[in-house]
Order: structure tokens, then sequence, then C-alpha cells
């Protein structure tokens, strides 16, 4: 294998698909990258099992061929080379390859590209394409509600499906981890009506919002009921889905909110920010909202450090009412509201409480109280 090729394309490629590379691997293959050199570029491939990426990179093939290197290692020696250096990518039989560029020699092992694997892709049953940013909106605004328990492994991803929203047909986007629950709609792109409901794991929805960065014209997505395709112009992404049942999410969506509260985005978010600063984590980070007739009261008591509370001109009317939250949970959900106001629906303390944007219904969020 002979092939020469731009410093710069090589080094983008290698960083969509090196990222893949577990650090630690059982199978030395795996810690590799796959590079195929034919009259059409250079093709690289990288798996972890559950992830496969591929990308073809432009590139004078002087002697076809493949073998499989070190991704990490490659990714380094090619990303410290000057910027817009010619490299060249050379193999003497399947033991070793010779990276040169300039006045710089390398020499990495390569193992046999027979043993690496190969993510079957199976048949797909359904495909559509999705505009880049509708896509990464799906995915940034539930991706923080992502469970990290394992035990649970069902929610270690974004469940995705279609439902008949009397208007149409809507994409739903759905993430939880039992004490905040997001969910994000869109209108469903044209054949995408019918798809199995599906879980995107944690690291494929991450994987999938870094490709997004830059990315032209539509993102192509087939799937079946156990694996996912990703089309992001050059880039190919297929993964394992996570098997197993979502729960019922409807099920714990609050439906007889009626205390409703009206506050300024950004106000609240710096208030909560600002009192949440001497919370203790053994005590969850726990901030509490009193809230009486056109006002909210934060409070954080710390009894290791002392007190905060600040106050707010909001909209409420009803009765005054006392509700704790987790500091950080609730930051995270006042930073995915895209209006200017955020509104709170409230039953009672114990009960889970609804947040959305003002006036706005595509995204909303459930937010678990606490004891404070």
């Amino acid at each position: 294998m002979k092939v020469t090729l731009e410093r710069n394309h090589l080094l983008k490629s290698l960083g969509h698909v090196h990222r893949i590379v577990e650090r630690r691997n059982t199978y030395p293959i795996l810690a590799n990258v796959l590079m195929s050199a034919t009259p059409d570029g250079l093709d690289m491939r990288a798996t972890d099992l559950d992830i496969e990426v591929t990308e073809t990179v432009p590139a004078m093939t002087g002697t076809p061929g493949t073998t499989t290197v070190p991704a990490h290692t490659l990714y380094e020696i090619v990303r410290k080379l000057s910027d817009g250096a010619e490299v060249l990518l050379e193999t003497d039989g399947n033991d070793q390859m010779q990276i040169s560029s300039g006045r710089s020699r390398f020499h990495l092992q390569c193992l046999n590209p027979d043993g690496f694997p190969d993510l079957k892709s199976g048949t797909f049953t359904h495909s559509f394409s999705i505009p880049p940013q509708t896509l990464k909106d799906l995915i940034e605004r539930t991706q923080f509600a992502i469970s990290n328990e394992e035990t649970r492994y069902y929610l270690n991803g974004i469940f995705m499906h279609t439902i008949d929203g009397g208007d149409g047909i809507a994409m739903r986007a759905v993430a939880t981890d039992g004490h905040r629950l997001a969910r994000v709609e869109t209108e469903a792109p044209s054949g995408s009506s019918g798809m199995p409901g599906i879980i995107v794991p944690r690291k494929t929805v991450t994987e999938v919002l870094k490709l997004l960065d830059g990315v032209e014209g539509e993102v192509g997505v087939e799937l079946s009921d156990t694996k996912i395709r990703f089309t992001l112009g050059g880039v190919v992404l297929l993964s394992k889905l996570i098997e197993g049942s979502f729960p019922d999410y409807e099920r714990v969506t609050p439906r007889n909110n009626e205390k409703r509260l009206l506050v300024d985005r950004d106000s609240l978010s710096r208030a909560v920010d600002r009192v949440s600063t001497i919370a203790s984590e053994r005590g969850g980070k726990a901030v509490k909202l009193s809230l009486s007739s056109g006002q909210l009261e934060l409070s954080v008591t710390n009894p290791d450090h002392g007190t905060a509370n600040e106050e707010l001109a909001v909209e409420f009317s009803e009765d005054a009412f006392e509700i704790g939250f987790n500091a950080r949970y609730l930051l995270e959900i006042i930073s995915q509201i895209r209006t200017e106001s955020v509104e709170f629906r409230f039953n009672d303390a114990g009960s889970p409480t609804l947040v959305k944007e003002d006036g706005e219904t595509q995204a909303l969020f459930v937010l678990m109280p606490m004891r404070v």
C-alpha cells in the first residue's frame, strides 16, 4: 500500500474515526484503524463493536492495499505534522507502516486486516433524511437527561419514535434518569412514519452531535429494530441500538399541575447559580423555591457554610407554596429553554413539576422535587 494525501484532510478524518476507539481494549485489533487505499482515495474505518465509523479521504493512490495501524498513535503523529504538509503512507507487507512528511519519518506496527471486525448492517426497514439543525436540537435538548446507571441500561440513551399528534405525524426524542425527563419533538421527516421506537446509545448520540458540526445538506438516517446508520456528509456512522423497552414516559408526565409560575429565564438562571454556590453536595445541592403572590424567593441552607437568599419578581397568583429542587438539574433544564420566560407547572411539593417554554409546546421537561 502506498498513498499520498494532504495532512489537514487526513487529520480531520482521523479525528472523526479515532474517537470511536477505546483507549483500553481486550482485543488489540480494536485499538487500530482499518485503512484501505483504493483508486478513489483512502477508506478508513474504526469500531468498538457497538459503533462503526467509516470515512473516505481524498488521496493519490500509488499502490492499493489494506492494513490496520494504532488509531490514537497515528492521530497524534498527524496532528503534530506541519499544517498543509503532504503525508506519505506506505507499507511493506503487513508488518509496518511508514509515515513520511518533510523530514519526519515514523514507523508503526500493523496488524493483519483479516482480523478486523465488520459490524454487519443487516436490512434497514426505514430510511429518511433530516436537517442537521433539527437532529442537533433533538439530541442537544435531551442528552443531558440520559441516565448513567448501568443497571437500568434501557435509560442509557435517547428514545426516538413517531406519534400522531393530531396536527400530523411528529418525531419525538425522550431521555430520563428518573430524576428529570426531557421530551422534544419536531415534524416527522418523510419516510419516518411507523418507524419502530428505538433507544440510541449515549456514545452514539455524542458522536453524532460532534459529526454534525459543519455538515452541509441533509443527514441520512436508516434504521432497523437493532441498528441505526447515519450518513453525515462523507462520514457514515453505524451503531447498535439498546435492546429493551423504554418506560412509559407519558405516565410520569404531569397533566393536572394547576399552579403556574412564569419567570424570566436569565434572571432565574443567574439567581439559582448564585444561591447554589454554598449548597452542599451532601445535601444534594438542594435549593428551595418559596412562592407567594408575584414573588419567588430562592434559598439555600448549608449547616457548614451558612445561608443564601434571593428574591425575584414573577407571575404567580396561587396560594403560598414551597418546593425544593436539585440546583444542577434545575439549571440544566433552564439552559434548554429558548423563550425569554420559562413556565413552571406545580401540583404539590412532592409531585413532579412540569417545565416548558412560554407559549411553546415542542419541548417540555419534568423535574422531580427534593425535600428541603
